[in-house]
């Protein structure tokens, strides 16, 4: 059974930083890409990150470009996202999601958008307020 737990959210101030990290389990991580996507209050769940299963590319949506860093550690099934420079705008409910792709060395899909994913944590709540 696959499981995907979120941790390391938190209140920050405005300038902070926050190190989110997903505890995989019941699957071969090591053979998924791994996303994190998050979800606003009255908007809609986006994929902000992307990591492909060879570790070879990423992806960042332009709002986060520059600040979050996606890594993953196959040995520990664990992927984390490090979060710079935060701003008020971040404030979500982030989540962990994997996706099976046939090139390994992919995590998006035509276009360099990340698709739907197919298996997702419960969240973890992100809050940058002052």
């Amino acid at each position: 059974q696959v499981q995907l737990v979120e941790s390391g959210g938190g209140l920050v101030q405005p300038g902070g930083s926050l190190r989110l990290s997903c505890a995989a389990s019941g699957f071969a991580m090591r053979f998924y890409a791994m996303g994190w996507f998050r979800q606003a209050p009255g908007k809609e769940r986006e994929g902000i990150s992307c990591i492909s299963s060879s570790d070879e590319n990423t992806y960042y949506e332009d709002s986060v470009k520059g600040r979050f860093t996606i890594s993953r550690d196959n040995a520990k099934n664990t992927v984390y996202l490090q979060m710079n420079s935060l701003k008020p705008e971040d404030t979500a409910v982030y989540y962990c999601a994997t996706k099976y792709f046939t090139d390994s060395t992919v995590c998006t899909v035509g276009g360099g958008l990340m698709p739907e994913y197919e298996s997702w944590g419960q969240g973890t709540q992100v809050t940058v307020s002052s």
